[in-house]
């Protein structure tokens, strides 16, 4: 995966739009046109940046190029890179001292490392001692994400939390 940052705010901050495949972007014009491009394998929309994830087989140096000018040229036109919003499926809870807690650390701690390498993490829900998150963009393909999930993100609310936090699962 590749993150491709630009000098404006694509999307609403804390939001994000993960595309996994062509049909998923049906409200997505931008991302449907990255589609067109056989080795796109997915797109995702995060506050000031756009993350494609490319087929093996293909090497970066032959396409960067091709996506960056792509992306430049369609926000330049001055399109919308989404036709309408996309509702969060995220199920109603109470945010009690624990889950303020939960979200303080994911915004301090893990989110600025995860946006870094062009991915994103959201807070799904808290349950009988497990924190599940939902992992997007560069880390949803990941092979890495799996250990990162665990010996980084859960260790790290292990040691913050102690008492309130037995282990970390992502959704998806």
């Amino acid at each position: 995966s590749l993150k491709f940052v630009v000098n404006e705010m694509l999307v609403p901050e804390g939001m994000s739009f993960d595309f996994p495949d062509p049909a998923s972007a049906k409200d997505a014009p931008l991302a449907q046109e990255l589609f067109m491009y056989p080795f796109v394998e997915r797109v995702f929309y995060m506050s000031n940046f756009i993350t494609v994830t490319k087929e093996e087989d293909v090497e970066w140096l032959e396409i960067q190029s091709i996506l960056r000018d792509h992306i430049q040229k369609f926000l330049e036109s001055g399109k919308l890179i989404l036709d309408a919003k996309a509702a969060a499926d995220i199920p109603a809870e109470d945010e009690t001292e624990t889950i303020k807690k939960i979200k303080n650390i994911l915004d301090e701690y893990i989110r600025p490392a995860v946006e870094q390498d062009g991915g994103a993490i959201t807070y799904h829900s808290f349950q009988e001692g497990i924190v599940k998150v939902i992992l997007q963009g560069s880390c949803s393909g990941c092979p890495s994400s799996t250990v990162t999930l665990k010996a980084g993100i859960e260790n790290l609310f292990k040691r913050m939390m102690p008492e309130e936090v037995k282990g970390v699962e992502a959704l998806g």
